[in-house]
C-alpha cells in the first residue's frame, strides 16, 4: 500500500512539473505576443451618430457599431452613458435594457434618470468585446397605454453625443508579413485617427521625401473618415510601429539599411522595441524610391513575404479632374453609385435613420446665373391604410439646406377631383433642381420618409407591420451640364479638396517646395498634406516633386507646375525667394502685405476690383507674434499658375495646420487669399489682391462672362464709347453743315488753293 502511495506521490509531482512547465511556456509567449498597454476612447460621433440616439415608445429600439483593430486583444472597458430622460417616462415603470454583441450588459431604471442629464459608469465585460460590435439600446415598459401616437412624442430618452467607450487592451506582437500592409501601422478597423511614424537619415533627400509622400497620400485614402497624421524623425527609430526611407547603407539610430542594387522593401523588428514592426523603404534615386513605394501600395505581396526586390515599376499617369473619388461631370450618375456598401435605399417602418448620400465634386463647377443641376428622384411610400397620406412626406436636404418636401400624392383641385373619381393620385417622381451655390467640395443628400399615422391608429398596429419605403434605383444627379471654371486664388478650394493641385490628382502638374534644410515639422506637414490630398481624390500622389528651396528661375519645374510651399518665419531667404514677386513680404519675422504702386491702383479701379483689404490684413498679419495660416497668389513664374504658401511663426504652429483642415468649423472659413489663424481669434481671412479666371471657358463665353462679372464697367466703358463717338460725328456733321450751308466759301479756298 506504501508503495502504491509513493508512485501516485511521485506521478502528481511529475504532472505538476509539467503542468508549470506549460505553465511558463504561455506566460513566456504570452509576454511576447502582448506589447504594452494601449488606452483609446470612442465617441459616438466615430459611430456615425454625432448627434445621439434618441428613443421613444414608438421607436423603443436603436443601436449603433464599432469596430477595433484585430491586432488588440481588450483587457478593459467602461461605457461612459450619458442620459436625458423625459420627465413622462421617467413617472413610470420603464427600463432602458443595453446589450453588446446579443448579450446582456446593463439595465438602467429610467426612473433614476432626469430631464438634465445623468451619467452612468457601465463596465463592459472584457470576453464581449471582438473586432466587430453592435451596442444596442431598447426601452421596455410596464404600461401598454403609452403605446398611442398622440402622446408619443412626450415619452423620450437620449443617449447624448457625450457618451463614450473606454478601452484598455494589449497590443499583439503581428508576423513580419508585407501581405498585411497597411497593418500593422494602420488598420482599416480601427476608429480613432492614426498617428504613423516616418524615420529619415540625417542626409535626407528630397527623392526621399517624395517617396515618403506617394505612401502617406496612399494611407490618407484608407483611412477615410478616421484621419491619418504623421510624425517625422530624423536619424531617430520610433518607439512603436513605423516607416523608415532611405539609401543602401543608411545608419539611422543605429540601424543600417540594406546594401542592394535594387529597390527593396522590407518589414522587420523594430531593434528598440522588437515587439514592434518596422516597414523598410529602400533605393539609390528617384526612380528605385518611388518604385517601391508604387509596388507597395499595390498590395498582391505572397503570403508570408518579409522582404520584397522590386524591379522598375509602370506608374500610371492621371488625366484632369479624373479623381475617382469626385463625382462624374461625363454623364448623369445614380444615386445607388453614391452610397456606401454597408447602406440601402429601402427602409423599414416609420421611424428609421434618413438616407445620406455623400458625394465629392472638384470645387471649380461653373453654371451661368440662373442655371441649376437636375436632379431626378424616383421613390415610394408604403401602401398601409394606418398611413396619413396628407401629413407623410420625403424630406430632402442638400449640403443641410431645406430643397423640399415630396407628398405621398399629387397635389392640385385636378387631382383630388380625380381621386374622388377613384383614380391613383399616388406621387413616386419628381425633378428636382439644385442650385449650384448649394454645390461644394464635399456634399451630402439627405432623405428623410416621414412616414405620420392616423390619429386613431394604434401604435401595435405600425410595430408589427413590415411596411417598407424606398428610394428607386433609378434615381440620379447630372453634373455634365457644368463646366470646369472659377476664379484663383482661392484658398477655400485648397482647404476644401487640395484644388489646384488634386486638378491633376496625382500632383503630375504641382511642384512641391520646402526650405534648403527642413526641419522634421516641414516634412510632416507635407505629408499631412499629402493624405488629405489622397482621402480628397482617392489618388495616391505618384508624380509628386520635392525641391529643396526654389529651383533656378528658367526651371520647367516652375514654369509649368502649380507651386504648394511649406514654410516658416525663421526661412527668410526662402521665404524672400517665394514672396519677391508677390502682394506678401516679410519683414523682421513678420508676414506683411505690399501696397501696391499708383498704377495697380489704377488698373485695379478700372477693372472693378474694389473690394480688396490690403491694408486690414497688413494691420492684423503685422501685429501677431505666434500664428499658423495659408497665403496664395499668382505664380511669378506662370501667369497662369497658382502658388499656394502654408506658413507659421515656428515649427509647432506649423504642426497644428493639420488639425485646423481637420476641423469643419475652422476649415469653412478659410477662404480668399490670405488666412490666418490664432489661438485667440480663430480664422480670419482677406482678400488682398485680384484673382484671374481659371478654367475651360471658350473665348467668346469669356467675353460674356466678364461683361456679366463687370457690368458697372461695362456701363462705363459704353458711356465712353458713346462720348466719343457723339463728339466725333458732331464735328463731322457739323463740317458738313458748313459745307452745305456755304458752298461759295469752300470753292473759294480751293481756287486760292
Amino acid at each position: 500500500m506504501k508503495s502504491i502511495l509513493t508512485s501516485v506521490l511521485l506521478c502528481l509531482l511529475s504532472m505538476h512539473s509539467v503542468l508549470a512547465e506549460t505553465i511558463n511556456e504561455v506566460s513566456e509567449k504570452v509576454s511576447e505576443e502582448q506589447v504594452g498597454t494601449l488606452h483609446s476612447r470612442i465617441s459616438l460621433l466615430q459611430m456615425g451618430r454625432p448627434n445621439g440616439v434618441t428613443l421613444s415608445q414608438g421607436q423603443r429600439q436603436s443601436g449603433m457599431s464599432f469596430t477595433l483593430p484585430s491586432d488588440q486583444v481588450i483587457t478593459d472597458a467602461v461605457l461612459n452613458l450619458h442620459l436625458q430622460v423625459s420627465n413622462e417616462l421617467a413617472e413610470h415603470d420603464s427600463i432602458l435594457t443595453l446589450t453588446l454583441n446579443g448579450q446582456p450588459l446593463s439595465n438602467i431604471p429610467l426612473d433614476s434618470a432626469s430631464s438634465i442629464a445623468t451619467v452612468y459608469r457601465i463596465k463592459i465585460p472584457a470576453i464581449l468585446v471582438t473586432s466587430f460590435n453592435h451596442l444596442n439600446f431598447e426601452i421596455e415598459s410596464g404600461d401598454e397605454f403609452l403605446c398611442k401616437p398622440e402622446i408619443i412624442e412626450q415619452y423620450k430618452v437620449s443617449i447624448l453625443p457625450l457618451t463614450t467607450i473606454d478601452l484598455v487592451g494589449q497590443q499583439l506582437n503581428v508576423a513580419a508579413d508585407l501581405n498585411q500592409f497597411p497593418k500593422p501601422f494602420f488598420d482599416e478597423m480601427q476608429m480613432n485617427a492614426s498617428l504613423i511614424s516616418v524615420s529619415l537619415s540625417e542626409r535626407f533627400t528630397p527623392e526621399q521625401v517624395s517617396a515618403a509622400a506617394l505612401i502617406s497620400s496612399w494611407l490618407g485614402m484608407e483611412s477615410d473618415y478616421r484621419g491619418v497624421s504623421f510624425q517625422v524623425l530624423t536619424n531617430s527609430l520610433p518607439t512603436g510601429n513605423g516607416i523608415v526611407i532611405g539609401s543602401p547603407g543608411d545608419i539611422i539610430d543605429g540601424l543600417t539599411l540594406p546594401q542592394t542594387d535594387q529597390a527593396l522593401i522590407k518589414i522587420i523588428a523594430n531593434p528598440n522595441a522588437p515587439a514592434h514592426k518596422l516597414l523598410l523603404v529602400v533605393g539609390r534615386n528617384d526612380q528605385q524610391l518611388r518604385s517601391a513605394a508604387w509596388r507597395l501600395i499595390q498590395g498582391g505581396i505572397p503570403t508570408n513575404t518579409s522582404e520584397l526586390m522590386v524591379a522598375p515599376q509602370v506608374l500610371p499617369q492621371s488625366q484632369l479632374y479624373d479623381a475617382p473619388r469626385w463625382i462624374s461631370t461625363q454623364r448623369p450618375v445614380y444615386l445607388k453609385e453614391l452610397i456606401r456598401q454597408d447602406q440601402a435605399m429601402t427602409v423599414d417602418g416609420i421611424w428609421h435613420d434618413a438616407l445620406n448620400v455623400s458625394f465629392r465634386a472638384a470645387p471649380d463647377l461653373f453654371l451661368w446665373d440662373g442655371d441649376s443641376i437636375p436632379m431626378k428622384i424616383n421613390y415610394r411610400f408604403p401602401s398601409e391604410s394606418w398611413i396619413d397620406e396628407e401629413k407623410s412626406f420625403l424630406n430632402m436636404t442638400f449640403n443641410h439646406k431645406f430643397l423640399d418636401d415630396l407628398p405621398m400624392n399629387k397635389q392640385g383641385g385636378l387631382e383630388k377631383v380625380w381621386q374622388m373619381l377613384g383614380g391613383d393620385i399616388r406621387q413616386e417622381s419628381v425633378d428636382i433642381p439644385i442650385d449650384p451655390k448649394l454645390v461644394y467640395g464635399d456634399n451630402q443628400l439627405s432623405l428623410y420618409f416621414k412616414v405620420t399615422t392616423k390619429a386613431d391608429t394604434l401604435c401595435n398596429d405600425f410595430l408589427n407591420s413590415n411596411a417598407q419605403s424606398q428610394i428607386k434605383e433609378d434615381s440620379w444627379i447630372d453634373f455634365s451640364k457644368t463646366r470646369h471654371f472659377t476664379l484663383l486664388p482661392n484658398l477655400s478650394y485648397f482647404a476644401g479638396s487640395s484644388f489646384p493641385f488634386s486638378r491633376m490628382a496625382d500632383y503630375s502638374e504641382t511642384t512641391i517646395l520646402l526650405p534648403s534644410k527642413p526641419a522634421n515639422a516641414h516634412i510632416a506637414t507635407l505629408l499631412d498634406m499629402a493624405a488629405r490630398s489622397g482621402n480628397d481624390t482617392g489618388t495616391p500622389l505618384v508624380h509628386n516633386r520635392v525641391f529643396f528651396g526654389v529651383p533656378d528661375q528658367g526651371d520647367e519645374a516652375l514654369i509649368s507646375k502649380d507651386i504648394l510651399a511649406i514654410s516658416t518665419m525663421d526661412q527668410q531667404h526662402f521665404n524672400g525667394q517665394l514672396l519677391s514677386r508677390s502682394p506678401f513680404d516679410t519683414q523682421a519675422k513678420t508676414l506683411t502685405v505690399r501696397q501696391p504702386t499708383m498704377s495697380e491702383k489704377v488698373i485695379r479701379l478700372i477693372k472693378g476690383d474694389w473690394d480688396l483689404h490690403g491694408v486690414e490684413a497688413e494691420r492684423y498679419s503685422s501685429s501677431k507674434q505666434s500664428w499658423r495660416g495659408f497665403v496664395s497668389y499668382r505664380s511669378p513664374w506662370n501667369p497662369e499658375r497658382v502658388v499656394v504658401l502654408a506658413l507659421a511663426s515656428d515649427n509647432q504652429q506649423l504642426i497644428r495646420l493639420n488639425l485646423d483642415l481637420n476641423s469643419s468649423e475652422i476649415a469653412s472659413q478659410i477662404h480668399h487669399d490670405m488666412s490666418i489663424i490664432t489661438d485667440e481669434n480663430g480664422v480670419r481671412s482677406f482678400q488682398v489682391a485680384p484673382q484671374f479666371p481659371s478654367g475651360e471657358l471658350p473665348w467668346y463665353m469669356l467675353i460674356i462672362w466678364y461683361a456679366n462679372q463687370h457690368s458697372f464697367l461695362l456701363a462705363c466703358l459704353g458711356g465712353l464709347i458713346c462720348l466719343i463717338a457723339g463728339f466725333t460725328f458732331y464735328n463731322i456733321l457739323v463740317s458738313r453743315s458748313k459745307q452745305r450751308l456755304n458752298p461759295e466759301h469752300e470753292n473759294g479756298w480751293h481756287n486760292e488753293k
